[in-house]
């Protein structure tokens, strides 16, 4: 009887020890993701400051004309 009892309980928790292990890598994908977002929304600013300065010195040398 008493094994019966333990082998539950042992189930009872690696069942809790795999459920935390999934909320910890959906956090961590959400991170990911998160941080992938971001470092292509500077990637695009730096790109569009980029073509704004190439820009200016056209317009200042004459060669955008």
């Amino acid at each position: 009887m008493a094994d019966n009892k333990q082998a539950f309980q042992a189930g009872q928790a690696a069942g809790k020890a795999e459920e935390k292990s999934n909320v910890l890598v959906d956090k961590v994908k959400e991170a990911a993701t998160g941080a992938g977002t971001a470092a292509q929304t500077a990637g695009q600013k730096i790109s569009e400051a980029a073509v704004g300065a190439v820009n200016v010195v056209k317009d200042k040398t004459g060669l955008g004309k």
